[in-house]
């Protein structure tokens, strides 16, 4: 159980993002702002595990341009144009499009039950998505996209073996962010002075969404699987609907409600599925 709760973290503190940049970093480009939550969060965790990276560079380089230079840029496209219940709900998504790559890379037929529950997660967050919203086509496309590379990289994680995670972590985060760096000059020019308002939110995704975030993700991966990890990452749009309206003024009606309350049902579902599935393979004779 504490595995799944370390999990559940990861989706919660990635759901306050879009809070923090209504908050906080609403004046900035989303290219600087990926920059400034990835790079300082890589060099603080290589200064405080220094090391070589735990995979090849070929291996460790792509991971970093999914997890962090394409999947960053792209999620707070998303954060700019959406609002937060709009880009939480694309990004739960992630199950679905983890069983897709799966069949499509990999030839694995999505299991039943983890179908149904993925489809039931994904009609509670339908009903939070509020229905008068006007959604921006280019926010929409970018939060499915960075979805999508979600996805394809926790299937390399599952699959690469990664034995220190932490540094693992530190790197992804270091080589994306300097990645990041030309990317957002090309696109953006200089960077624009940082302020004290700005400051908390720059923190609190850096530190707290990236540098803890990024190693209970890539942790959980390895421990509960990029499936059930994709299944709890529904918390994510419920954070950002519950984030919104305690701190951004969101207000939500009874068919929201009543999508979280569907979302937490498939969850504990699934949580009670996999427990069960693990105490019968220990109990299976040899």
């Amino acid at each position: 159980m504490a595995n799944y709760l370390l999990a559940a973290l990861v989706p919660i503190l990635w759901g306050s993002t879009y809070a923090a940049v209504s908050l906080f970093l609403h004046d900035l480009s989303p290219f600087w702002v990926a920059v400034w939550r990835a790079l300082p969060a890589g060099l603080l965790l290589l200064l405080l595990k220094p090391g070589r990276p735990p995979l090849p560079w070929s291996k460790m380089t792509l991971l970093s341009v999914f997890n962090i230079t394409a999947f960053f840029p792209l999620l707070f496209i998303a954060a700019y144009r959406l609002p937060g219940s709009v880009a939480g709900t694309l990004g739960a998504t992630l199950p679905l499009q983890l069983m897709f790559i799966q069949w499509l890379v990999e030839g694995k037929k999505p299991e039943f039950r983890m179908l149904l529950l993925a489809l039931i997660g994904l009609g509670g967050v339908v009903l939070i998505l509020n229905p008068s919203a006007d959604i921006d086509p280019i926010g929409a496309a970018a939060a499915l996209i960075a979805t999508a590379l979600v996805a394809r990289s926790s299937l390399w994680l599952k699959s690469w073996p990664v034995t220190d995670i932490f540094r693992l972590t530190a790197w992804q985060l270091t080589l994306g962010g300097l990645m990041l760096v030309p990317i957002a000059f090309l696109v953006e020019g200089m960077p624009k002075a940082l302020t004290m308002h700005e400051l908390p939110g720059l923190l609190w995704v850096s530190l707290l969404n990236s540098s803890f975030a990024y190693w209970a993700f890539s942790r959980s991966i390895k421990r509960i699987g990029p499936d059930s990890m994709a299944m709890i990452s529904m918390l994510n749009p419920v954070a950002a609907v519950t984030l919104g309206i305690a701190l951004v003024g969101e207000v939500l009606g009874p068919y929201q409600w009543l999508g979280i309350s569907v979302v937490m049902f498939s969850l504990l579902l699934m949580v009670r599925m996999k427990q069960k599935a693990t105490r019968a393979a220990k109990l299976k004779p040899l």
